[in-house]
């Protein structure tokens, strides 16, 4: 049996390293690059179109942003604002997109052979800012907000990025071991303290306000503001290891499904060194007030590399350092779909459509959409068919078998039957 094979949405000029989903519009937004070195391998970020065309679900360039020098390395969303870690600092930006009113024929054929208009001694921002919009009818706009250093170590980066519950925070961590925590828009900061000895590799918000980071020194830690409340041990109820040193690669918070006020922590645990026969990762679902494990089931022998939680709670996403993809239910940890070397080279990131918005939409009949990305510059699409519905003539295939066999059931209790 070949390979499944998974369709490509697109592919970038550079490679890809972070991906969001706007639900309001239909964008995905795909970012990366090749950095500072003089290679000739652009870093932007690409906002791309979500339709379905004749049933699929495919995705357009709608506008590409050039970010000059650095690399987009993680990607916040918030409503229309967007925060970029690159490099050390992260810098916000402010998306808008518009239909422009509908022009008539001989405008437009005037405009063909005319080439396009300006007004006079007016240049376009996208033009200066080496951004680029792709459809015509749609006028999109980026503007660059604030920017703040947000690393300090000795080879600076910020490896993580994320927004609080109402979007009026984002906390950040990176190679130096602290969490960052600004108001948005204006970058000021409101705290920071030690997290870690060594780099923070995640970390995530919780609704209530508690942070939970995961970091390089084999340590995930639940804080109130700057105070630790507790830590986690994954393996209390779990497997162990004695000779075995796991870290833990990354946390998101999710969803109860049919419980508002319920909520989940995911962690994802890897082996901290790599050994010639690699011992299993493994997938803890955390109780998300009292911290306490819940569940833990191993997901292969592959390292994981991101972590993805679908908006109602119902899905895990995982990507892999060989660039295999992953979902998962959130509830018994158990695969649903599995596409190996999907990419063939480490899994980036990872996001699902998300469910409000024009996701149902955008859907169609699927359960659910997981799109990934890599360093190999390619955008894939996962679709999980639905399992809540079989096909009318299947259902009426097993009235009947249900009706004969209970005949011949009658038939051979009273002989006389029929």
């Amino acid at each position: 049996m070949g390979r499944r094979r998974t369709p490509e949405l697109y592919r970038a000029p550079f490679p890809l390293y972070a991906l969001r989903v706007d639900p309001s519009a239909g964008l995905l937004i795909a970012a990366g690059g090749g950095g500072a070195a003089k290679t000739g391998i652009k870093n932007g970020v690409h906002f791309l179109q979500l339709e379905q065309i004749n049933g699929r679900l495919s995705a357009s360039l709608l506008h590409s942003h050039d970010t000059e020098t650095r690399a987009t390395m993680n990607l916040a969303l918030a409503g229309n604002i967007l925060a970029a870690g690159q490099d050390a600092h992260c810098q916000l930006l402010r998306f808008q997109i518009h239909q422009q009113k509908g022009k008539n024929k001989a405008e437009k054929a005037g405009s063909k052979e005319q080439g396009p208009r300006q007004r006079k001694g007016a240049a376009p921002a996208e033009k200066k800012s080496g951004a680029e919009t792709h459809q015509e009818g749609v006028e999109f706009s980026v503007e660059n907000l604030q920017e703040v250093q947000t690393d300090f170590s000795r080879d600076p980066l910020q490896k993580v990025v994320c927004f609080n519950h109402d979007n009026t925070l984002l906390a950040t961590g990176g190679t130096d071991g602290c969490v960052r925590v600004w108001k948005v828009p204006t970058l000021e900061k409101v705290l920071e303290f030690k997290a870690h000895e060594g780099e923070i590799e995640d970390l995530a918000l919780g609704p209530d306000g508690k942070l939970v980071t995961v970091g390089w020194d084999l340590k995930a830690s639940v804080w109130q503001k700057d105070q630790l409340v507790t830590q986690l041990h994954w393996q209390e109820n779990g497997p162990t290891f004695s000779n075995t040193p796991y870290r833990y690669q990354a946390c998101r918070f999710g969803q109860v499904p049919d419980q508002p006020a319920g909520l989940r922590l995911f962690t994802v645990q890897i082996p901290h060194k790599r050994l010639r026969q690699p011992p299993p990762c493994y997938l803890t679902a955390w109780d998300g007030s009292t911290f306490l494990p819940l569940r833990t089931r191993p997901c292969g022998h592959e390292v994981i590399s991101c972590l993805s939680v679908s908006e109602s709670g119902t899905f895990l996403g995982l990507g892999t350092v060989t660039g295999s993809v992953a979902i998962y239910i959130a509830f018994s940890l158990q695969r649903l779909y599995y596409v190996k070397e999907a990419h063939g080279i480490v899994v980036t990131d990872v996001a699902f459509l998300p469910e409000k918005g024009r996701g149902p939409e955008l859907l169609g009949s699927h359960e659910t959409a997981l799109f990934s990305v890599a360093v190999d510059s390619r955008c894939q699409l996962h679709l999980l068919p639905s399992r809540r519905s079989a096909p009318v003539w299947l259902l009426l295939l097993l009235c009947v078998g249900l009706i004969v066999m209970t005949i011949l059931l009658l038939q051979s209790a009273f002989p006389g039957f029929l």
